[in-house]
C-alpha cells in the first residue's frame, strides 16, 4: 500500500504497461463499467480497498453497502484526503466525481443520496479497486 504523499505521476504508456484495457479505460479515461458486472459488487468479506493503480488505501467494507445501483457503494472514504472531489457537468449531468488522491485514478462518483449518517453513496467502479481481505 502506497504510504507516500507525494503525487504519483506516469504517462498514458506506463499505465498502458501496467492496467488492462478496460482498466485503463476506466481509470485513467474516466470510463465506467457496464453495471453488475464488476467482482466487488457483491463482495461481503471483511477487509480494505485500495486503488488499482497506486494501491493507496481508499474504503474499508465496515462502510460498504448495497446502494442498489449496479456498483460497489461506500457511504465514505478511509480516511479524510484519501479521494480528490471535483465537479463533473459531462453528459448533461451535474454530478461530484471522485478520484484517487495519490495517483488522480478516475474512481467514479459521490452522491447525496446514501442511507447512513454520511447521507453519502460513494459509486466506485470495481475494475478501478482491488480488495484485501483481513488476516484471520
Amino acid at each position: 500500500m502506497s504510504n507516500s504523499d507525494e503525487k504519483l505521476v506516469k504517462n498514458d504508456a506506463q499505465w498502458q504497461q501496467q492496467l488492462s484495457a478496460d482498466e485503463f479505460h476506466v481509470c485513467r479515461e474516466k470510463g465506467t463499467e457496464r453495471p453488475f458486472s464488476g467482482d466487488l459488487l457483491t463482495n461481503t468479506e471483511s477487509g480494505i480497498y485500495v486503488c488499482k493503480c497506486c494501491d493507496s488505501e481508499l474504503f474499508t467494507s465496515e462502510h460498504k453497502f448495497d446502494g442498489h445501483c449496479g456498483w460497489p457503494s461506500f457511504d465514505k472514504e478511509i480516511k479524510e484526503g484519501a479521494i480528490i472531489y471535483t465537479e463533473d457537468n459531462t453528459l448533461g449531468m451535474r454530478r461530484v466525481e471522485i478520484t484517487c488522491s495519490h495517483c488522480d485514478a478516475h474512481l467514479g462518483h459521490v452522491f447525496p443520496d446514501g442511507p447512513t449518517e454520511t447521507g453519502q453513496r460513494f459509486c466506485v467502479n470495481s475494475i478501478s479497486m482491488q480488495f484485501l481481505a483481513d488476516d484471520k
